[in-house]
């Protein structure tokens, strides 16, 4: 990874883990900004964010279903981030993220309390949002919904609707209504996203062919440049380390 770049990714502990993914952070430390894109990998992620030029703000990035726009670390940016699993977005925010697919929004510059100052410190960060998130932890979740996250999880996207619906009980017609009104995309879609994210762990390997339930390597091809805007081979390139998530997985 690019020596001006650093990154730690923390995982959370239960019972968070149902609905935080992990705690990171990535901090320009030079003085030029940094090109980079970002890739859609199922999750949501809430931004802290600050550089020498900006000033302190929020934001909320709903899903993505395809290569982000490029963008820029501004010299000296700094972003500390919580990426949630979809659970989170009913449970936790109490709120619907349909409105964002593709997208984000800012949100409040005081939200659960956080400020310019706790993006100081990524261990005190990271201690500030558990116990904010713990907090607010449902007493109760619909068992249909957290068993279609735990199959689909499991499966890394490589499971039909109809195959879920039979083990979760929940219609098919009910389960992609869930899916379109909570989070602006299809399960079938959200199933293709996380298949894609899957795949980016070989790719890092250098294994650049399918091995996540694709059809034949044509396939597998056009469904990596469908999210990512380039072939495997160049995604595993990763010139500049422009995708910084391929970046932190561990390489060949």
């Amino acid at each position: 990874m690019d020596k001006d770049l650093k990154y730690k990714i923390v995982q959370p502990d239960a019972p968070l883990a149902d609905f935080v993914d992990s705690f990171w952070f990535v901090h320009n430390q030079s003085d030029k900004s940094k090109e980079t894109t970002g890739l859609p990998d199922g999750r949501v992620d809430l931004f802290l964010f600050q550089s020498a030029s900006e000033p302190f703000r929020i934001v909320l990035l709903g899903l993505g279903t395809r290569q982000h726009e490029p963008a820029f670390i501004p010299a000296k940016g700094l972003i500390f981030a919580i990426s949630f699993k979809l659970l989170a977005m009913e449970y936790i925010f109490h709120d619907t993220i349909s409105d964002i697919v593709n997208n984000g929004k800012f949100l409040p510059d005081d939200f659960w309390g956080f400020s310019a100052n706790d993006i100081n410190d990524f261990e005190h960060f990271v201690k500030k949002a558990t116990q904010k998130i713990q907090s607010l932890l449902p007493k109760k979740i619909d068992e249909r919904k957290r068993k279609v996250f735990e199959l689909i999880y499991a499966a890394r996207g490589g499971i039909t609707v109809n195959e879920l619906s039979e083990r979760v009980f929940w219609s098919s017609r009910q389960i992609n209504r869930y899916f379109n009104q909570q989070f602006g995309i299809s399960l079938k879609a959200y199933c293709n996203v996380l298949r894609f994210r899957a795949s980016l762990d070989h790719i890092a390997q250098g294994k650049l062919y399918p091995e996540e339930n694709f059809s034949d390597q044509n396939h597998f091809i056009k469904e990596i440049k469908k999210f990512s805007g380039v072939v495997p081979k160049e995604l595993f390139k990763n010139k500049n380390d422009r995708f910084i998530l391929l970046s932190t997985l561990p390489k060949k």
